[in-house]
This record gives structure tokens, C-alpha cells and sequence, in this order.
């Protein structure tokens, strides 16, 4: 019986992998950052390379401080940034252009020139999604019409489409498996929920051939071997999801009307909703939380483009932090008679208010504003968005209401005891931290070993989560309704300047 189950965690701003015991235990991580590339105002980009190269060296870093070898690894699981695109010619495996990360907003225009002629009642109703930069459909139409030949060579079945993970399974078999999961397929604009297939009707939409997209599979299941030579043996490659999706089951919300918030460079909230696809009426989106035997399971998710990335901001923009950590503490510190609103809408608005074209802006500035009410401002930012998100869920899904309510979060963010307590005042609900923080990486894990046989079924799997401290709500509903009214004021006037 093989000791661990390697997951990785390919992110938007680092790769990583950890290696999981089989009582959910960490033995091992390893860790990466690569550079991000900007090369036009709203514009982001990865090397394809980059992506490949800090994943293998980690998996690598990972078993040698384990001290072990790929013979002791029972299965790998992939998670992954969503959305992001890669393009790559079939023969030689390189990329045809940089990554296209979620963050990019070039194709704005025409997301909006789709609109204008009508197709997004379309595309929401098949694929659960709206119309917008985000989605990697758009983006693999971009790339055909802007690199040159492109289509002509996609046409011709010489260039494969992925998102990350698809990308780095295709480098793990050394190109024999060009393969995703549902759940990163649920994210492309071209894929039927409902019928679980890619959708000719919106392929010639977008001008994308079929013969660029890869096979949709199960989140649990094998999809290959990695070549012998990356690890010294061959390792079963048993398990992908995208990283919201995996993050759910990483915090075992199997049960409809459990919901999970991840904060990391953004933040994505989830509420299983079950085996009924729920379409939204407060612009969230319907997505696929994760497909184990061929059954599907449903989720609404809220997408928020900048949470942790504010963080940074404060730190690398602005200069007046030098650890994230700083941050809570700048925070409790703060002047507790300014109201000061950061609406971080750095590559425009996330759910429930999808724009791409607002940018972020301050209210409230005074004299005596200075950097604890900037931190404050910034962290709590998030928590208000948090809040937009649930309560668009309460509305679509009367489900998700109630006392019982509890957010199962993760990510880098829920560190700070400070932002946590703050996001349990605003949104009146409890707050549940895990013992094991890494649930994206740990929700990959799991779904390579459930096939692997290494971890049991969801039901007992729920049985090993663990809660590391609950923040219970403690602001008083007046303070709380009126911090509120200020964020949806200041929402409001961005998105709908006065004259």
C-alpha cells in the first residue's frame, strides 16, 4: 500500500505541491512563485513554461523533503487556476502564446459585441455563465484571431486547447492524455452543464473547433500515468478539479446548502445546491461543484476578483505594509470614527455585480486617514463583498437562508483572527476555520485517492473535517447595518456615478 497521494496546486501566482498522508496529515510541501506579466492595461499573462516548470520542481521538492520516492505515492491530483487559457501545438507541446489568466479583461469588447447581438440568454441557460472576460471561451477566440495562423492550424487539428490543468496533465504523460474534469470544463463558455458535453451551438459562436478541446472526465477517476522519467517511476494521475471546486470538497460541503468561501488572490463562495442545477437570478453562477461516477453535483458560486490581491496592493502598490500579516494588526488599530471604503475593483467587478469597465476607488478620505484605516478598509472590503455574495445566494436559493448558516472558509487570508471575526460581524453568521487549512490541495488529494483507494467515500471522508476555531458574530445590528448601507452607497457610487 503506497504512504501518500501527491496534490497539485497550480495558482495564480505560484505553484505548489503537498504531500498528503492517508489520515489527511501533511507530510510535505513545496512552494514557487513565478513572475505575472502585464502587457496591457487590464491585461494578464503567464508563461506556459513557467507553469510547468514550478509544478515539476515542486513535486520534485516535495518527495525529497518527504524522503521518499514516486514509488510510495499511491496517486497525484491536479487543482487549478480556472479559467486561465493555454493554447499549445499538438507535436512539439509549446505554447502558441502566453497564458491567458482569469484576471485578463481584453476581450471585453467582445463579450459586449455578443451581447449587443443577442447570444447570452443562450450561453447562460446551457452553460450556467454570463457573458464575460473571465470565461476562457473568449479568450481561446482571441487567441486564434490574434496569433498569427492560428486558426488556420487549429482548423487543420494541429493545436490543443486547455485550461491549466488540462495543460499539465498533457506535460505529465508526456502527451499521450488530453484530458479535464467537469468542473474546469463548466468554466469555458462552450460547455452544456445539463448534458455534461461541449456544445456545438456555442463552439461556432466563438469560432473555436471542436477538435481543440479535450476529453471531459469524472473529478475521480484514472486519467494516466506520469512519464517515468519526471519522478523515477510512473505515478497514477487519479484526480483533477479547478480550485473553487476543489476547495469544496477539500472542506467535504457534500451536503446541499453547505457553503465554502476561499480567500486567496480573489475570493470564490460556493453553496452545493445538490443534483438540480439552481439559475441564478442576482447574476451568481451556476456551476458545477464536482462530478463523481457520472453524476453530477450543482453548486452557485459568487466570483470576487480581488480579495488577498488588495493585500498586496497595500503592500506592493502602496508601500505602507511589509508582510500581509501586518495587516489585521493595522487594522484593530484603526480609527474607529472614519469610514473609509476601498471598492477594489482593480480589473472591474466581480459577482453580483459583473463590469468590467468600473475601476477602484476610496470614499470617506480625511486628514487623518493613514494606513490602519486603509488596512482596515481594505480587509474589510472583502468581507462586504462576502456579504453581496450571500445574500444573491439567500435570493436564488431560499436553501442557503436560515440561523444555520455557516461559512467553511480556507485560503490565505483566514490566517488573520481579526479579518475572520470581522467577516463573522458582517454577515451574522458564523465562521468555521479547518484544522486543515490547504483544502484546495487536500479537496485534489482526496479526489486521486478516493480512486486510488486511499480515502473513503464522501460520507466518511466529511467524518475526518475538523474545525480549528468558530467566529461567532459580536457587532451589534445597528453598527452592522449601517457599516452595510456605507459599502453599498459607495458600490453604487462607482458603478452608477452621480452627475
Amino acid at each position: 500500500m503506497a504512504t501518500y497521494v501527491l496534490a497539485i496546486d497550480q495558482g495564480t501566482t505560484s505553484s505548489r505541491a503537498i504531500l498528503f498522508r492517508p489520515d489527511t496529515s501533511i507530510a510535505a510541501v513545496a512552494q514557487q512563485e513565478f513572475p505575472q506579466h502585464f502587457p496591457a492595461s487590464g491585461w494578464v499573462e503567464h508563461e506556459p513554461a513557467d507553469l510547468w516548470e514550478t509544478t515539476l520542481a515542486t513535486c520534485r521538492e516535495a518527495l525529497a523533503k518527504a524522503g521518499t520516492s514516486a514509488r510510495e505515492v499511491a496517486a497525484i491530483g491536479i487543482t487549478n487556476q480556472r479559467e486561465t487559457t493555454v493554447v499549445w501545438d499538438r507535436a512539439s507541446g509549446r505554447a502558441v502564446h502566453r497564458a491567458i489568466v482569469w484576471q485578463d479583461r481584453r476581450t471585453a469588447g467582445l463579450c459586449a459585441r455578443l451581447k449587443e447581438e443577442g447570444h447570452e440568454p443562450l450561453f447562460t441557460a446551457r452553460t450556467g455563465l454570463i457573458l464575460d472576460p473571465y470565461f476562457s471561451g473568449t479568450k481561446i477566440a482571441w487567441i486564434l484571431d490574434n496569433v498569427p495562423g492560428a486558426r488556420a492550424r487549429a482548423e487543420r487539428g494541429e493545436l490543443a486547447f486547455g485550461t491549466v490543468d488540462s495543460f499539465l496533465l498533457w506535460r505529465l504523460t508526456g502527451g499521450r492524455v488530453h484530458a479535464t474534469d467537469a468542473t474546469n470544463a463548466a468554466r469555458t463558455l462552450l460547455f452544456d452543464i445539463h448534458k455534461g458535453e461541449w456544445d456545438e451551438d456555442l463552439l461556432r459562436i466563438l469560432g473555436v473547433p471542436r477538435s481543440m478541446l479535450p476529453e471531459v472526465r469524472d473529478c475521480s477517476g484514472r486519467f494516466g500515468e506520469s512519464d517515468a522519467a519526471l519522478f523515477g517511476a510512473p505515478i497514477p494521475i487519479c484526480g483533477i478539479a479547478g480550485d473553487q471546486q476543489a476547495a469544496t470538497v477539500g472542506q467535504a460541503c457534500f451536503t446541499p446548502g453547505m457553503v465554502k468561501s476561499t480567500y486567496g488572490t480573489g475570493c470564490f463562495a460556493l453553496v452545493n445546491t445538490g443534483d438540480a442545477p439552481v439559475a441564478s437570478k442576482n447574476k451568481l453562477l451556476t456551476t458545477i461543484a464536482y462530478q463523481l461516477d457520472g453524476r453530477r453535483t450543482y453548486a452557485l458560486e459568487g466570483s470576487i476578483f480581488i480579495a488577498g490581491a488588495a493585500v498586496q496592493w497595500l503592500r506592493d502598490g502602496l508601500g505602507i505594509i511589509k508582510d500581509a500579516a501586518a495587516t489585521g494588526r493595522l487594522a484593530e488599530n484603526a480609527d474607529p470614527t472614519q469610514d473609509v471604503y476601498l471598492v477594489p475593483a482593480f480589473v472591474g467587478l466581480g459577482a453580483p455585480y459583473w463590469n468590467p469597465d468600473v475601476r477602484g476607488a476610496l470614499f470617506g478620505l480625511t486628514r487623518g486617514t493613514g494606513p490602519a484605516e486603509l488596512a482596515r478598509a481594505a480587509l474589510e472590503s472583502v468581507c462586504y463583498q462576502t456579504a453581496d455574495l450571500l445574500d444573491a445566494m439567500r435570493a436564488d436559493w431560499p436553501q442557503a437562508d436560515g440561523a444555520e448558516t455557516v461559512l467553511r472558509v480556507d485560503g490565505g487570508m483566514v490566517a488573520s483572527d481579526w479579518t475572520m471575526q470581522r467577516l463573522a460581524d458582517l454577515l451574522a453568521a458564523p465562521v468555521d476555520r479547518p484544522v486543515v487549512k490547504e483544502t484546495t490541495a487536500l479537496g485534489a488529494a482526496y479526489l486521486a485517492g478516493l480512486a486510488a483507494g486511499v480515502f473513503p467515500a464522501p460520507a466518511q471522508f466529511a467524518d475526518l473535517w475538523r474545525m480549528e476555531r468558530r467566529f461567532t458574530p459580536a457587532m451589534s445590528e445597528s453598527l452592522r447595518n449601517a457599516k452595510l448601507a456605507g459599502w453599498r452607497e459607495a458600490v453604487a457610487r462607482l458603478v452608477m456615478p452621480v452627475a
